[in-house]
């Protein structure tokens, strides 16, 4: 079989530390949708944790429908934290090492009862208002990124197909603009 150059040259351009580490956090993000949805009947997503918890707290109907619902979605919260922590207090700390983590090149470490941590450089008014605008956007899209992308594309949903050409684009054009502008975090 022979590969075309250019091609190979492309893709080493794209990914210059390999692709290993985006093939295994792919698989492992296959994997925990295909558990969630054969065991609920309930595609994986994580934009409706904040209404499903509001359904412990109000008997508005909005939130009421996700009552059958909402202890599995505290669950995936919650794990998408914990997994977190303990990607942070294991691999970014060095406590293991592997091959598939690279530190990144901005924001500060510091130690914490002997466990190294990282804390990001961008100013915490611009991840206030970016938060702000992935909620909104995630209810004018009817999901988010992880639910169109991941469960939308992979049911072949229009709407989601849809909906991950508009993020990218804007994603893409975004960082585009904001690097010509040279903000920095």
């Amino acid at each position: 079989m022979v590969a075309d150059p250019v091609l190979l040259q492309a893709v080493a351009e794209l990914f210059p530390n390999g692709i290993s580490r985006y093939a295994v956090g792919g698989l492992l993000v296959g994997l925990g949708t295909v558990v969630i949805y054969v065991g609920t009947g309930i595609p994986a997503g994580a934009s409706t944790f904040l209404e499903s918890t509001l359904s412990y707290v109000s008997d508005q109907s909005r939130f009421q429908r996700y009552v059958g619902s909402r202890d599995w979605r505290v669950v995936f919260t919650a794990g998408i934290i914990l997994g977190a922590l303990a990607f942070a207090a294991t691999v970014q700390s060095g406590v293991v090492t592997t091959s598939l983590y690279e530190p990144g090149t901005t924001g500060q470490l510091y130690e914490v009862a002997g466990v190294t941590l990282w804390t990001t450089d961008v100013q915490p008014w611009r991840l206030f208002l970016g938060g702000i605008l992935v909620g909104i956007g995630t209810r004018v899209g009817k999901g988010c990124t992880s639910g169109h992308g991941v469960c939308g594309v992979g049911s072949a949903s229009k709407t989601s197909l849809a909906g991950v050409a508009t993020f990218l684009t804007v994603a893409i054009g975004t960082a585009q603009v904001v690097a010509a502008l040279g903000v920095s975090p």
